[in-house]
């Protein structure tokens, strides 16, 4: 089946696989990040699907699926955010980051980690960053 990219729901699986590793349809359900209350087989029908769209893969262990994705966080997100910076943002990363800035509530250790990113960013392209 063609690869298509993820949805919503499907890039929050995604994400709780990479973060957490290989996990059971319930360890998923437990964990989806919008707290949304949804049926244990609604969980289990989108990761099925995912398997057919070659996004997941699974392993038995006992009665229980065990999945884990197919696909790189990096290879999966790089095209998708590429596209909205171009799409939304007009190609300027400068606005994005505004715009996450100023929609979230940052605190000082977030603040410092973006700052170390933006110096070894500047420090790789032979820029140095303004602090």
């Amino acid at each position: 089946m063609k690869k298509t990219e993820p949805s919503n729901l499907e890039m929050q699986i995604l994400s709780l696989l990479w973060d957490r590793g290989p996990s059971t349809v319930r360890q998923v359900l437990q964990s989806m990040p919008d707290g949304r209350e949804r049926a244990y087989t609604s969980i289990l029908s989108v990761m099925q699907v995912m398997e057919k769209k070659g996004l997941l893969t699974h392993d038995r262990l006992g009665n229980a699926h065990v999945y884990r994705p197919l696909v790189d966080r990096r290879q999966t997100l790089g095209p998708m955010l590429r596209g909205m910076v171009s799409n939304i943002f007009g190609g300027r990363v400068s606005s994005v980051m505004q715009h996450l800035l100023e929609e979230n509530e940052i605190d000082e250790t977030e603040l410092a980690e973006i700052r170390a990113i933006l110096d070894r960013q500047g420090s790789a392209t032979g820029k140095e960053t303004q602090s």
